[in-house]
């Protein structure tokens, strides 16, 4: 008889990094409340799981902010790996800068409690994911910088973001050499995505590496956490400017989801079992 198959990993916990709505005496609900909220194609994204045994499947859990009795330790102890959100752009601030622009002022109270998270789930060992406003919060948070509008700053550039278009525009990247991308996606060189941002990676944090570039101005794409010295056993931090949440499974012009949601959910399985051992 054929030997029985290996259980299948138990849901992992996703702790998903909120998007916040801060107190607004005229909004018509929750006057004067600060609210943190998730979108919801992110939560189907994360919780579609993989087709793949040994990459489980997810049941997302959005973070409150830290308070004097919970940490963000405390937090991140609590789930399997981390989500960052896209959203409202970073503040300038974050990376030593003022803003250009009074509408590029950000959100730094929402940096602070992301980053926060970040440094938690690195020390805990935790994979991260951060999604669009998600990659720019990794590199600020390990000590890169940003353009704060890529159009300004980085003139030669084509459109990424339209809001009339949102998630309908696209364009091509191309995989690094020898990247995590290049290995996920066999036999490709590159793949086209959805784009909706106009900042960008413009420093990067010194412990991360290049993964793929918009074609045709290079603006970085995505990226991975690599220490020097850190060996295999590196936390998984993983960053890409497109919204794989957004993009529908069914378009074969688009580049495919389901590898980078199994690499995410792969590291995650390995992580847990690494601390049950």
């Amino acid at each position: 008889m054929p030997s029985p198959l290996p259980p299948l990993p138990s849901p992992l916990r996703i702790g998903i990094a909120a998007c916040f709505m801060h107190a607004d005496p005229t909004r018509p609900v929750f006057k004067g409340k600060t609210l943190l909220y998730l979108e919801e194609s992110l939560s189907h994204w994360i919780s579609a799981g993989s087709g793949k045994r040994e990459a489980g499947s997810g049941i997302p859990y959005l973070l409150p902010t830290p308070t004097s009795t919970v940490r963000p330790e405390d937090l991140i102890a609590g789930v399997d790996a981390l989500v960052l959100q896209g959203g409202v752009d970073l503040s300038p601030t974050s990376y030593g800068e003022e803003p250009l622009r009074p509408e590029w002022t950000g959100d730094r109270v929402r940096d602070e409690y992301e980053t926060a998270l970040i440094r938690a789930a690195i020390e805990l060992d935790r994979p991260v994911l951060g999604i669009c406003r998600g990659l720019q919060m990794i590199n600020v948070a390990l000590g890169g910088s940003l353009y704060q509008d890529i159009t300004t700053q980085h003139p030669d550039a084509p459109v990424h973001r339209d809001y009339e278009r949102y998630d309908r525009l696209q364009h091509d990247v191309c995989f690094e050499p020898g990247s995590l991308l290049a290995r996920r996606y066999p036999g490709r060189r590159d793949g086209r995505v959805n784009t909706v941002h106009h900042q960008g990676v413009k420093e990067l944090a010194k412990d991360l590496r290049v993964e793929a570039r918009s074609v045709p101005d290079g603006v970085i794409e995505a990226v991975r956490y690599e220490p020097e010295r850190a060996g295999r056993d590196a936390p998984f931090v993983y960053g890409v400017q497109w919204h794989p949440e957004y993009q529908d499974p069914a378009d074969e012009s688009l580049l495919a989801t389901a590898p980078l949601r199994d690499l995410f959910l792969e590291a995650a399985v390995a992580k847990r079992g690494k601390r049950k051992a």
